[in-house]
């Protein structure tokens, strides 16, 4: 998983992932077939490992503003967590890459699609809870949010630290006022 994390998919060698496994290229073909299928494995451990923190910090706010500051919150300081690969591994692992790679980019923008999914359904508990307008478009917000939590990702890969990614958060809910009545259906 951090190898894949580290360099991306396309950039990760099938000798990377012989050293980082210590096995060798048969041994890796008989556990798990091909490049793709170990990639898709490492991307649900992943998901599984990373991603439930986000999920809690979602579930966790009493509001959906602050279970959407919460989640940025998240990121802010696990893209840049010491002993891992800095930012995420779902966004940064295929954005670019050999034409043959396609079903990889579209398993991983269905990973972030999930992603998006999630925020929505938290922004729609709100408007059911009455925290958010009931004319919000949720869909829109949500991808905006995961909008800015992609580019905190791009930024941690850049080496930005995690006092700067927080500095994003403030700026993002100091906006979210306007952001939720930008969002009004008509």
């Amino acid at each position: 998983m951090r190898e894949f994390w580290k360099r991306g998919y396309a950039s990760t060698s099938m000798a990377d992932l012989t050293e980082a496994m210590g096995i060798n290229r048969p041994s890796l073909y008989a556990a798990f077939g091909c490049k793709e299928a170990l990639f898709r494995e490492a991307a649900e451990f992943y998901v599984a490992s990373e991603g439930v923190e986000a999920v809690a910090a979602l579930e966790e706010g009493a509001t959906a503003r602050e279970a959407i500051e919460r989640l940025l919150l998240f990121f802010a300081k696990n893209y840049v967590e010491k002993g891992k690969p800095p930012g995420c591994m779902m966004v940064l692992s295929s954005l670019v890459g050999a034409p043959e790679d396609e079903e990889i980019r579209d398993f991983l923008a269905a990973a972030r699609h999930e992603g998006i999914s999630n925020v929505k359904k938290r922004l729609d508990r709100g408007v059911k809870d009455g925290d958010v307008p009931k004319k919000t478009d949720t869909a829109a917000l949500a991808a905006y949010i995961s909008t800015v939590t992609q580019g905190m990702s791009v930024q941690a890969r850049d080496g930005v630290k995690r006092s700067d990614l927080e500095r994003i958060v403030r700026q993002q809910m100091a906006v979210w006022d306007g952001l939720i009545a930008a969002s009004q259906k008509a």
